[in-house]
């Protein structure tokens, strides 16, 4: 995996907490432990706990109250307002492949079109990996890769596209191909902190 990282400020930042999208299983929180392993080559004092969160917007909310780093995925479709936030600043982007993504389940499919989970940004590699033969009825959107799994899990859906881990960490099998997502990543801290 190729990875490039660019600080634009981060020697200000060595101390202070990650917000991220969670829960555990997210490709969010996988690129958040990259970026805290990179922190502690670069800056050896460097301790950046991790704390996940329910949505981007709340680990935003939780940045700019404890002065910390929010980690965001470009692919989110909302990204924009993080930049645009008057309170923030860009401090660091870094590219680095997700968990392999693929389609999921834990039971034997109905023989009918499916439900299948998904946070809304990888929606279009559902088309891409389904399995020749399967057709979806209805595209159930969570906040997450991981609740995307959860879904599954709770019989909401039948089917679910997430990460390797959220899979294993829900009991979930893959039934399709898998692949990573080749994504930058942007790190964003307060503007009162710097």
């Amino acid at each position: 995996m190729n990875t490039h990282f660019m600080d634009m400020g981060l020697v200000h930042a060595t101390c202070h907490p990650v917000y991220t999208l969670g829960p555990p299983g997210t490709s969010s929180e996988f690129a958040s432990k990259y970026f805290c392993k990179r922190m502690k080559e670069f800056y050896s004092d460097s301790l950046n706990p991790i704390n996940l969160n329910e949505t981007y917007e709340l680990a935003r909310d939780h940045t700019k109250q404890d002065n910390g780093l929010l980690i965001v995925a470009n692919a989110y479709q909302k990204i924009n307002d993080f930049y645009m936030d008057s309170h923030l600043n860009l401090l660091a982007t870094f590219v680095f492949d997700t968990p392999l993504y693929g389609i999921a389940t834990n039971r034997t499919l109905p023989r009918r079109p499916l439900r299948i989970a998904s946070h809304p940004a990888p929606i279009p590699l559902i088309h891409e990996l389904l399995p020749q033969g399967l057709q979806i009825e209805t595209i159930i959107e969570k906040n997450s890769t991981s609740e995307a799994a959860n879904a599954v899990t709770q019989h909401e859906a039948d089917i679910a596209l997430t990460t390797e881990i959220a899979a294993d960490l829900h009991n979930l099998s893959f039934i399709s191909n898998v692949r990573p997502i080749h994504m930058l990543w942007s790190v964003f801290g307060c503007k009162s902190s710097q």
